[in-house]
């Protein structure tokens, strides 16, 4: 008898509420697949402010809290997909998301989007493994 795997809504208490018909995250054995996030403060549900740097830390952190309220962490990623709005602020992106891939970083896709929802200057999601 073999076991199937299930998927498994990840829920997240200091990531910010989807805002729409979506999960933040789902877990399928031992594989975790992120929504793609934008920099929206958990707190006041608004998109935060300060430019493209601001806006990288805040999806960042967003992104690490999803995945270690399922168990794994930043040092657990396989591949990230970032979206700019502006390909052109793709060194101050880079800059910011070097300080949470410091040894070892994920592959990471990297396109310039037409538009991001509210606003945004970037939007990423994740895909990461748990032990």
């Amino acid at each position: 008898m073999s076991l199937k795997p299930n998927k498994v809504i990840i829920h997240a208490e200091k990531a910010p509420k989807a805002i729409g018909p979506y999960s933040l995250g789902t877990q399928f054995g031992n594989l975790i697949f992120t929504a793609g996030l934008i920099a929206t403060d958990p707190q006041t549900g608004n998109l935060v402010t300060g430019g493209i740097e601001a806006e990288t830390r805040q999806t960042l952190t967003n992104l690490k809290n999803i995945l270690e309220a399922a168990g794994s962490g930043l040092d657990k990623v396989l591949k990230t997909t970032v979206f700019l709005h502006d390909i052109s602020e793709f060194g101050k992106m880079n800059a910011v998301y070097g300080e949470f891939f410091t040894e070892n970083p994920p592959a990471r896709t990297t396109v310039q989007a037409a538009a991001l929802p509210r606003g945004a200057a970037v939007e990423i999601d994740i895909v990461a493994f748990v032990d």
